[in-house]
């Protein structure tokens, strides 16, 4: 009697902490993103929105993957122990996951904006006027 109510309870719990998280991220990372793609609004908002597909593609699987236990469940006590445990499962891959997500952003984000300046490069003139005329012209070419 308890694995069916341990099942719904998991499958609801896990379903509203993930749609909750899906959307604030939607909507806080809209922001971020569009810094990222240095203003553009467009890509920012088709990327969040794939974003948030795969959040909940990955999420919702491995809620699904998770849902099956083999544990006698005799009392409420065993229901609660099983749930709490296959939640905090649940909310550590949610975190990894955001976390995840935030590193590769801010990789692309600072290895755009390093690209953006490298062409822009002025050659130093403690390296000596021939050096440095020698750099400005390679740069021109």
């Amino acid at each position: 009697m308890y694995v069916p109510i341990c099942y719904f309870s998991y499958l609801l719990i896990s379903i509203a902490l993930t749609v909750w998280v899906a959307r604030t991220l939607h909507s806080s990372g809209r922001v971020f993103l569009v810094d990222a793609f240095h203003g553009n609004e467009a890509l920012a908002d088709s990327v969040n929105s794939l974003l948030v597909v795969g959040f909940y593609m990955m999420n919702l699987g491995y809620v699904a993957l998770y849902l099956k236990t083999g544990d006698p469940l005799q009392n409420l006590r065993a229901v609660i122990e099983l749930e709490s445990a296959k939640l905090g499962a649940v909310m550590l891959v949610l975190g990894i996951v955001h976390f995840l997500n935030i590193l590769v952003l801010t990789r692309m984000r600072n290895r755009q904006g390093m690209t953006a300046y490298a062409g822009s490069v002025v050659p130093s003139i403690a390296a000596g006027p021939a050096t440095a005329f020698a750099a400005a012209d390679q740069v021109r070419a």
